[in-house]
């Protein structure tokens, strides 16, 4: 890296909206103390910030990185930073995701004015959220309660309860502590052993160019977090086997510990009425036992490289998923 290149400042690019901007600076700031350079947030408008129709209906996956990696790839950005579960599971050419810090609360909330859990909300509660994943589960656990499909940035949402328009509105815990919005409705925090969420939720994802300069990749490797990492991998694995997408309603969460692993994935039906699930621990590292489509164990890797080794285990999830009729539940969503 040149002289004049070590005195510019980083330019991070980021979608406009406060919570990217807020999620975004977090890691400008930890950047900055690692590499002594300063980094600048440069605002890029993509699909998602200006196409308001339901997610639903256009596809939430890619809407929103597809534009920001044009513009890194055309220069006018060194690095960039997602929202890992808006994130599209194929990474073009180019392009490398240097660095995924350490993961925040990856459950979904429910707020609401009054503080009556989820499940007993009364006949015709109206419940707002845009994920067909959460329309499922609301569908599911409470299945008295009207969805109300919504867009639309956190201050407007919870704006929608505390007028009365939504008795509830259903949000992720790592937005909420990213943005700092002062709360002032009840919150309910959902378990994720019952209400799993969207892979890579409440992780970032740290991209840049795959020539980007040694000192920066260097940087970016110091914001990296092995555990979330390799959660994360394996959760994108899963997504990726399904070939799903962010208009199936399906979730995959994976907590790493020490050299296993242990990843919950569900499929629901868009309506909630059927759900296919598996709770799995396999191992990362020496020993790792790489999962056949039947599910049984099968060809022992010794010294198996971790990130290989997490995305075969989410691929094999997926496989015993298709297996045991979550194909069925795909296709009849995206149909």
């Amino acid at each position: 890296m040149t002289t004049s290149n070590r005195q510019r400042p980083i330019r991070l690019g980021t979608r406009r909206s406060a919570l990217a901007r807020a999620q975004s600076g977090h890691v400008a700031t930890a950047l900055e103390k690692i590499s002594g350079r300063k980094v600048e947030l440069i605002p890029i408008v993509s699909e998602g910030d200006t196409n308001r129709a339901s997610l639903s209906e256009i596809g939430g996956m890619g809407i929103f990185a597809t534009r920001l990696r044009e513009a890194l790839l055309n220069g006018e950005c060194d690095i960039l930073v997602h929202s890992l579960k808006d994130l599209p599971t194929a990474e073009p050419d180019g392009l490398v995701i240097a660095a995924t810090p350490v993961r925040e609360d990856a459950r979904d909330v429910v707020l609401s004015r009054d503080g009556t859990p989820l499940h007993e909300l009364r006949p015709g509660a109206k419940v707002g959220t845009g994920s067909p994943r959460r329309i499922a589960q609301v569908r599911r656990h409470a299945p008295r309660a009207e969805v109300v499909d919504i867009r639309g940035n956190i201050g407007s949402r919870m704006g929608r309860v505390e007028s009365g328009e939504l008795d509830a509105v259903i949000l992720a815990a790592a937005g909420l502590s990213r943005i700092g919005s002062e709360v002032t409705l009840a919150r309910e925090e959902l378990d994720l052993a019952v209400w799993p969420t969207a892979p890579g939720q409440g992780s970032l994802a740290v991209e840049t160019t795959a020539d980007a300069p040694a000192e920066l990749l260097a940087a970016l490797a110091e914001l990296d977090d092995e555990a979330t990492r390799l959660a994360i991998t394996v959760e994108r694995g899963v997504l990726e086997g399904l070939d799903a997408g962010c208009q199936a309603p399906m979730a995959a969460h994976a907590v790493v510990t020490g050299e296993s692993v242990r990843v919950r994935t569900v499929v629901y039906a868009p309506e909630g009425e059927r759900r296919i699930g598996l709770d799995v621990t396999e191992r990362l590292r020496r020993g790792y036992i790489r999962l056949n489509g039947s599910g049984n164990g099968a060809d022992a890797a010794d010294g198996a490289d971790p990130n290989h080794a997490a995305r075969e285990i989410g691929l094999s999830v997926a496989r015993r998923l298709l297996d045991q009729g979550a194909a069925g539940l795909v296709s009849r969503e995206q149909s």
